[in-house]
């Protein structure tokens, strides 16, 4: 019998099982239903509305709950871990091909590759970003990023659970393979001689991918030299520098906004009333 060896972020390798914490990552790993629900454990005694209804939705799905002290919620977690009353047992988030990704979404498509950012919070905070501007998908490395584990969804506010991530082994070739379907690479460089504020029309319509290196390093030359455009936020503070996933917020919705309705995959759908959105939570 394998021996099971649980990570401090909540992962059990030998069994593929993973620990979801907090209502957020708990509430839209229920809705969007991609992963093998195992078991809900919630605080015992009285719950906050928002326990109720995570609990409410995993009976109606069939998923066992079980009431627990405090206590032995934390058990499992990474040190520090706020599970806010309620702990999810579940398999793997799945991940997909490539070439799934780009034919399940319609043209114009935008798709968020990563190069080299191995922070979970990060990754995290970016799929949430990517997600709430319209991306259709994420592409990661196989080395050099981290899984979509517990603390990537609890980073993510469980945006995670819907955008669709695809693995691929080699970042230089998966960008060169979308440049031969139509896809223009746009890379984050603070050193770049275009604004992304101020690109010309003729470049902002179509299929895009926006690169985002590692803070501090960037991107690599080999990716680099793949990019179609490098663009950077321009800053007037005194500290020029911006967290990554900060500047992915930048430069998403300002390209989603330049491209027009429709123009992206989701981005249209969201509306100003939030529904479509299904991470539903501003802050």
């Amino acid at each position: 019998m394998a021996r099971r060896v649980r990570g401090r972020d909540g992962r059990d390798g030998a069994e593929g099982r993973e620990l979801l914490y907090g209502i957020h990552p708990i509430r839209e790993a229920l809705r969007a239903g991609r992963r093998r629900m195992r078991r809900l454990r919630v605080r015992a005694g009285r719950r906050r509305p928002e326990l109720a209804e995570i609990v409410a939705a995993a009976r109606a799905a069939g998923v066992p709950v079980e009431e627990t002290s405090p206590d032995e919620l934390g058990r499992g977690l990474e040190p520090g871990a706020n599970h806010q009353g309620v702990v999810l047992e579940a398999g793997p988030l799945p991940e997909v091909p490539l070439a799934d990704l780009v034919r399940a979404v319609p043209t114009p498509r935008s798709l968020v590759a990563l190069d080299g950012v191995e922070d979970p919070r990060n990754v995290g905070a970016i799929l949430r970003v990517a997600e709430a501007a319209g991306v259709d998908g994420l592409l990661l490395t196989r080395r050099r990023a981290p899984p979509l584990g517990p603390v990537v969804a609890r980073a993510s506010a469980g945006a995670s659970e819907w955008l669709p991530v695809a693995r691929v082994p080699n970042l230089v070739r998966a960008l060169n393979q979308l440049k031969s379907l139509g896809f223009w690479i746009f890379g984050a460089d603070p050193s770049a001689p275009l604004d992304v504020f101020g690109l010309p029309d003729r470049l902002v319509g179509g299929d895009r991918v926006v690169v985002l290196g590692a803070e501090g390093r960037g991107m690599r030359p080999a990716v680099a030299r793949a990019v179609d455009h490098r663009v950077r936020v321009p800053m007037g503070g005194r500290v020029a520098s911006l967290n990554v996933s900060a500047a992915a917020a930048v430069l998403l919705f300002e390209l989603g906004r330049r491209a027009g309705p429709g123009a992206t995959g989701n981005f249209a759908r969201s509306g100003a009333s939030g529904e479509g959105n299904p991470p539903g939570s501003a802050c």
